[in-house]
């Protein structure tokens, strides 16, 4: 059996290794000239089950809302005329009850659970090397309001079996002692000591070599120009490099599978939210954080790839503009330099944004399509890195004719 992936980031090339695990004969194409090269590039880097909440959540209209005038509001709202957003956006208003919420959190939470074990067996057996710390993550409260709802909040995860612990401002700084200077700041923290962080490019790229020498073909610069299909099935993926057919494919195109898949009759809910982050060397002058966190306040979260420092922040809603300006970043610096006023070099900033592919619930859309040989892997959201592996695992389950080892209820195309 021949499958040809569509996509190269961390969903796409785990779906390949996974899938020639299994035998078959796997060709991944992509457009840019190596892997993880789009929303895998430069993103948050935590692999934190301990922070499944969906963004759709009652508190979230009245976010955007304010981001109409407020632009320093985590969730941001750019208004424009493109009737799919405003479609996505009616449908994420749908999920912001505190029902749904509950719901899409808890099923968000048992897929990374399952997906970060998947991801823990595979760098063990192949030796990845990604910059990983597996030492938990801190979610960082600066109020004692704030704090009281993160407490309450963390019952939703708590209760489906993550280990949570509550930490007082004091507790924090020992936690994690680059947070020093920034204890006047903070009120506590929940720390997720199971949570992890680790460079999705790397991991990206490394497993991109073993899937290589397994035998799976990477087809780079491979721009798709249009997908062959008749009513009930593929017949093929046309590139600039010519025509590519196979027995199956799978979609794992990110933000872009909504494109693909729109000619063949789709209307998949998945839409492009805008992110920032900044990278800044360290070295033996600076103290940077030794456990990845978020700002819960601010959601700025941050992460460290051995003499790296990454930030990341914002939900933007603005199409498929990744532009970016300087001026974009300074409230993200502002709390780097409050935060951890010696981490980094922060005059070398290595500014990004990168799309990440929402669906109105914070689930993916896995598994069979109306095409008898289309599966989907897409609409991962801001927890791609988290799902990669699981998700990768579900599809080529079901690809093979096994059962999920988890129930994906709401995962599927509707």
């Amino acid at each position: 059996m021949h499958t040809v992936v569509l996509g190269a980031g961390v969903a796409g090339v785990a779906t390949a290794w996974y899938l020639a695990a299994q035998g078959r004969q796997v060709t991944v194409i992509d457009r840019q000239p190596l892997p993880a090269a789009e929303t895998s590039y430069a993103n948050a880097g935590m692999v934190a089950p301990g922070h499944s909440y969906t963004w759709a959540s009652p508190r979230a209209p009245g976010i955007l809302w304010r981001s109409l005038r407020d632009d320093s509001q985590a969730l941001r709202l750019k208004l424009n005329p493109d009737p799919r957003m405003w479609t996505w956006l009616w449908k994420f208003m749908q999920n912001c009850t505190a029902e749904r919420s509950r719901l899409n959190t808890s099923r968000k939470l048992v897929l990374c659970r399952y997906s970060q074990s998947l991801l823990q067996q595979l760098t063990t057996a192949q030796d990845l090397a990604y910059e990983r710390i597996s030492r938990g993550a801190l979610y960082l409260y600066r109020d004692e309001a704030s704090f009281a709802r993160g407490k309450a909040n963390m019952q939703i995860l708590a209760d489906g079996g993550m280990r949570l612990e509550l930490l007082d401002g004091d507790g924090v700084v020992a936690q994690e002692p680059a947070l020093a200077d920034a204890r006047p700041h903070i009120a506590g923290a929940i720390y997720c000591p199971s949570d992890e962080s680790g460079d999705a490019r790397m991991f990206t790229r490394a497993l991109t070599e073993r899937c290589r020498a397994a035998g799976v073909t990477f087809v780079m610069d491979a721009n798709i120009q249009r997908i062959e299909a008749d009513a009930s099935r593929i017949r093929a993926v046309h590139t600039n490099q010519g025509a590519i057919a196979a027995d199956d494919y799978v979609l794992a195109m990110g933000s872009y599978s909504p494109i693909a898949a729109r000619p063949l009759g789709y209307r998949l809910p998945i839409y492009p939210v805008k992110g920032y982050s900044v990278t800044f060397p360290t070295d033996t002058r600076h103290r940077p954080p030794s456990l990845a966190g978020v700002d819960e306040n601010n959601l700025v979260a941050w992460a460290r790839f051995g003499d790296r420092l990454r930030f990341t922040a914002t939900a933007e809603f603005s199409g498929y503009d990744t532009r970016h300006a300087p001026a974009d970043f300074g409230p993200m610096l502002r709390v780097a330099r409050q935060l951890f006023p010696d981490g980094a070099d922060y005059d070398k900033p290595d500014f990004w944004a990168g799309l990440r592919p929402m669906t109105p619930e914070g689930t993916p859309i896995l598994g069979k399509s109306r095409h008898d040989n289309l599966y989907l892997n897409t609409g991962h959201g801001h927890m791609g890195w988290t799902m990669a592996c699981g998700t990768a695992q579900i599809v080529t389950d079901i690809m093979n004719g096994r059962t999920p080892a988890i129930d994906i209820t709401g995962m599927t195309l509707r």
